[in-house]
């Protein structure tokens, strides 16, 4: 039994993940998890293998499923011939996580939002919660414990999730080098980019701009 993206719904309905590990596109897979518990539901992959029962994310992933299908039962070579074909890589490093968008997050603080904004504009500068603290009128623990209650992360986790965010979005957009991208994002050097990013996402920058390019020019 093969689902691609939210076709794991159906499969999770008929009981049939039932303690097996799944996915779906990472849109859905909060509501997939919270409608079917009993699913070990895992929005990190681009597909799931158990055996029998294999599930993917979204469209360009189920064709990674089901060239995981060709080369499990054909063969590498076979499979490779097959991406060829279709235009797509063979097989594509990495997971959901270098897809998924993470947009600021929300507050109603009055002062947190414009402060967040504001880090946000300046992310290739050496910002700290001091200077994030200063700029929503609070006291550094003051607005450590708000922005946590607030969006459910610490200053320093949030600037970082930002940085990395800026960092795939020069990545998808530019040409620029590595090392530059990591000035720019305020992540400073190439390698503490890359030592972020593929923890982060899964992949390392290089890995990331090339499957992103590749998937999005792919027919």
């Amino acid at each position: 039994m093969v689902s691609l993206c939210t076709g794991a719904f159906a499969l999770a309905a008929a009981g049939l993940l039932d303690g097996r590990r799944a996915t779906a596109h990472w849109q859905h897979t909060a509501a997939l998890a919270e409608r079917y518990p009993k699913v070990l539901v895992d929005d990190s992959v681009l597909y799931t293998d158990d055996g029998n029962v294999l599930t993917s994310a979204g469209a360009a992933a189920g064709l990674d499923l089901c060239l995981h299908l060709v080369r499990r039962d054909f063969g590498a070579r076979v499979a490779g011939q097959l991406a060829r074909r279709l235009v797509v890589p063979a097989h594509r490093t990495g997971g959901q996580a270098q897809f998924i968008d993470h947009p600021v997050p929300e507050t109603d603080d009055d002062n947190l939002g414009p402060a967040l904004q504001w880090a946000a504009a300046r992310l290739h500068e050496p910002l700290t919660v001091d200077d994030m603290a200063r700029r929503a009128r609070m006291s550094p623990r003051t607005f450590y414990r708000r922005l946590q209650a607030s969006t459910g992360t610490t200053p320093l986790q949030w600037l970082l999730g930002r940085r990395l965010a800026h960092a795939q979005s020069l990545l998808e957009s530019t040409d620029l080098p590595i090392d530059r991208i990591g000035e720019e994002s305020g992540l400073g050097t190439a390698a503490n980019l890359r030592r972020h990013f593929t923890r982060q996402v899964g992949v390392s920058p290089s890995d990331y701009r090339r499957s992103f390019r590749t998937t999005r020019t792919s027919p």
